[in-house]
């Protein structure tokens, strides 16, 4: 038997192929960091602000901002801190945390998108019955099991990945702690913590994206039997945004699935377009074309610009 010291800390290698483009990935992903920051936030306030957005719709999507601050800030701000010349290293602990709140969050973010088709289904489908059933009470209980789901998820995915002895090798290959990257650093068999892994991530994402698509298709043939264009159009206006954003979800990793043998660089493209991308383009998708949210924020700022009178006037 050979001495082994357990690793303490592990050392994140970076995103793939990107040596020497560190301050341009700098600037570049704290811009994208900043304006998720920012319209996640505006969404929020108007939400909150406005009594007009005090519906089932709008508190889903509140949580969806909720998500999005903080599934983007599990793994940017560390990658931008090694980015701008700190230490790659982030500890055992660290390393955990980072893994837990991924996917913690990123099973969260598939069970709110269910949830919200849910929401359009039954809008769309049976809108005499909709405020009956979906109360505030649905609502939450809704809401709460979807943050729920997902932290059994993710307590279940890292259980089985740090419960493994990590003694050799401490560089992760890749910008992140994620399962694919770590479980490669164990000292002992990963089989198991591979297939459950791998069984358990697979299965969560196809069965949500099976049931939005038979929610949609439900949708289609109920919109489709309205018989004026202007209230069809009206109905396919209030699930476009919702469409939107899973195809910006759903899209890459369809794509990434779909190449028989994926580079590691364009692996590390697509996540970077779920972990930053997609929840800065999330309040653009619900807010350009939803007059309730523009009218909101537009009431925000001008409050803010009449205090800021009322301050000089004094």
């Amino acid at each position: 038997m050979r001495n082994h010291t357990a690793v303490t800390e592990f050392i994140l290698l970076g995103i793939p192929e990107t040596e020497g483009l560190e301050t341009a990935l700098f600037f570049l992903f704290s811009s994208l960091y900043s304006c998720t920051l920012l319209g996640n936030v505006l969404i929020l306030a108007a939400i909150l602000s406005s009594s007009r957005l005090h519906t089932p719709m709008y508190y889903f999507l509140g949580n969806l901002s909720i998500f999005d601050l903080s599934f983007s800030s599990t793994t940017v701000p560390k990658m931008l801190s090694y980015l701008s010349g700190h230490s790659q290293g982030i500890s055992f602990q660290g390393c955990a945390a980072q893994l837990f709140f991924y996917h913690f969050l990123g099973c969260t973010e598939a069970f709110l998108y269910l949830v919200m088709a849910y929401d359009r289904f039954v809008a769309i489908c049976y809108p005499l019955r909709y405020t009956v059933i979906m109360n505030h009470r649905v609502c939450s209980v809704l809401a709460t099991g979807t943050w729920m789901s997902g932290c059994v998820h993710a307590i279940i995915l890292t259980s089985l990945t740090f419960q493994l002895p990590y003694c050799g090798s401490n560089q992760v290959a890749y910008y992140f702690c994620d399962i694919p990257a770590v479980l490669p650093l164990a000292c002992e068999d990963t089989s198991v913590a591979q297939r459950v892994g791998f069984t358990n991530v697979g299965l969560v994402s196809l069965a949500c994206f099976f049931l939005i698509l038979v929610s949609y298709f439900c949708i289609v043939i109920s919109i489709l039997k309205i018989h004026s264009t202007e209230g069809r159009q009206r109905a396919f206006s209030t699930c476009s945004a919702h469409l939107t954003a899973i195809l910006c979800v759903y899209g890459p990793i369809v794509i990434i699935y779909l190449q028989p043998n994926p580079s590691p660089f364009l692996g590390a493209v697509i996540q970077i377009v779920n972990n930053l991308v997609t929840p800065m383009l999330n309040p653009l998708i619900y807010s350009l074309r939803n007059k309730d949210v523009k009218s909101a924020l537009r009431n925000i700022f001008l409050k803010r610009s009449l205090a800021l009178e009322r301050k000089c006037d004094i």
